[in-house]
């Protein structure tokens, strides 16, 4: 049995490693509740593991180190102490390059610090694409086995029926504005696009949280902004806390095409859930998403926007059949992440 921390556990991609069924001889350690109860909206807990006295104290529960998210806040000597800690012990530390750049600093360099700290002292590698796997290479020197994104709805979920109706439906999910999403130039684009496409509507979704003042994501002027979409003919915005999963499904099914408004970024696995479901995804030339799904891409990145591309990707899904991946494809696919995880691991600890 191969004992994994597993930075973190509950995170969806991350559970969707395992087997569905039966066991791949993994055992991935569950996240460390912190003392004083700290949890990020979504539900996974900010990783415990990621601290030097967690691992001197812990590193007797476990075989290896596989980081994959929730160092954000991470300073780049702390991430050297964690290295340091797990060599001392002598256990490989591996990491899955999901971000390249993260969606949510506006600011590249912290990012880039700890990728300077993680790259090179992983004993093994992994990312998502071609594209980060010839990234890593060129900047740092390091090779990635490329492995796919698993599904992200679950398994039982693929029966779901997508609502009737013809509708065809654009939707803009602008979330709590992280840094990454610019959405006002993509909006005024579809407005424009759909007001020509007989039956069309945008739905624009918002969380509630940049209305209140106390909240860290308020965006007074934005918030505004949004709002005044509603007055355009066949666009409707909608405020609502975060969704539950199941709401979340819902959603995405009520949509014909899923448009991800990001000037930067690198990996999705909103792009995997709308596969999952049977909702088109239009996301930006920006990172590498046209290599994780066979989804539209228009030009879109922090020096440059086309709205040009982004009106002929609407009108070639307006009458194009969706796309949803099939419950049997992504268990095979489960199965070879699991199988394929299990190997790494053990090519790791010899």
């Amino acid at each position: 049995m191969i004992r994994v921390a597993s930075v973190p556990a509950s995170h969806v991609y991350v559970r969707h490693l395992a087997p569905h069924m039966g066991t791949d001889g993994v055992v991935r350690l569950d996240d460390p509740i912190p003392a004083d109860g700290r949890k990020v909206p979504g539900g996974w807990w900010p990783p415990v593991m990621l601290d030097p006295g967690w691992i001197r104290e812990h590193h007797h529960l476990f075989d290896l180190f596989h980081v994959h998210f929730g160092f954000d806040a991470i300073a780049p000597q702390v991430m050297e102490d964690i290295v340091h800690e797990l060599h001392s012990h002598e256990i490989p530390l591996l990491y899955t390059v999901h971000d390249l750049r993260n969606p949510h600093h506006p600011d590249p360099e912290p990012h880039r610090e700890i990728l300077d700290v993680l790259i090179p002292a992983a004993d093994s590698l992994i990312t998502l694409t071609p594209g980060a796997a010839a990234s890593v290479a060129n900047d740092w020197g390091r090779e990635c086995t490329v492995l796919p994104h698993p599904h992200v709805i679950e398994l039982d979920k693929f029966g779901l029926a997508r609502p009737p109706g013809t509708q065809f439906t654009v939707g803009v999910h602008v979330k709590s504005l992280r840094p990454n999403m610019d959405p006002f130039p993509v909006l005024n684009t579809l407005c424009s696009t759909i007001a020509t496409l007989p039956g069309a509507r945008l739905v624009v979704n918002i969380h509630d949280e940049i209305f209140d003042p106390d909240n860290h994501w308020y965006a007074p002027q934005a918030s505004k902004k949004l709002l005044e979409y509603e007055d355009l003919p066949g666009v409707e915005v909608v405020v609502h806390p975060y969704f539950t999963d199941d709401e979340l499904w819902r959603y995405l099914m009520s949509l014909s095409v899923s448009v991800l408004p990001y000037r930067f970024g690198t990996h999705s696995g909103w792009l995997e859930a709308c596969y999952d479901l049977g909702t088109s995804v239009i996301a930006p030339s920006c990172g590498f998403y046209s290599q994780q799904q066979d989804c539209k891409i228009y030009g879109f990145d922090e020096h440059h926007f086309d709205p040009e591309s982004l009106d002929r990707c609407v009108r070639e899904l307006y009458s194009a059949e969706p796309v949803r991946l099939s419950v049997g494809m992504r268990a095979r696919q489960r199965r070879f992440l699991a199988s394929a995880h299990r190997e790494i691991y053990e090519k790791a600890l010899a």
